[in-house]
């Protein structure tokens, strides 16, 4: 597993990003099965998808970064 990356692409919005390279032996069922599992519970998007020439999937996932403002009472 990779280490999780934050950026803010425009002001206001973060988005954190995963990205995971998988072996070309993995069927695409079951890398289909694993994004869906990711998208599901852990509440990421597909953000690219690419197919290296030897087979290898290089995988970026996203899902943005929710900040909660601080109400004024508690200042």
């Amino acid at each position: 597993m990779a280490a999780v990356e934050r950026r803010a692409l425009r002001k206001g919005m973060e988005w954190e990003f995963d990205r995971i390279t998988l072996p070309r032996e993995l069927s695409k069922s079951l890398v289909t099965r694993m994004l869906v599992e990711r998208a599901e519970n852990g509440g990421w998007e597909l953000a690219r998808v690419q197919i290296k020439s030897d087979g290898v999937r290089r995988i970026v996932l996203r899902r943005k970064i929710i900040r909660q403002t601080r109400p004024s009472f508690y200042l």
